[in-house]
């Protein structure tokens, strides 16, 4: 499976709303509905069979601050 964000693109944070709000959901709260753009991602694997998925660096407009997300916690601009 390929990255759903590329390098340079532009991206909304959007922390996935749950019932209960976990901690890696808390720490993107002050920054939900910032806008910034991909500079980096990363690959995870969880073993045969059970995919891939990608955690992105974003740096935030126009504070230039390097946040860490999940792809289920951006938006395409």
């Amino acid at each position: 499976m390929a990255p759903k964000y590329q390098i340079g693109q532009k991206v909304i944070i959007t922390p996935v709303k749950t019932e209960q709000i976990s901690p890696r959901d808390a720490a993107l709260e002050p920054y939900a509905g910032s806008v910034g753009k991909v500079t980096d991602y990363y690959w995870v694997s969880m073993g045969s069979g059970a995919g891939v998925f990608y955690i992105y660096t974003v740096v935030l407009e126009p504070e230039k601050k390097e946040i860490v997300a999940h792809e289920d916690e951006l938006a395409p601009c």
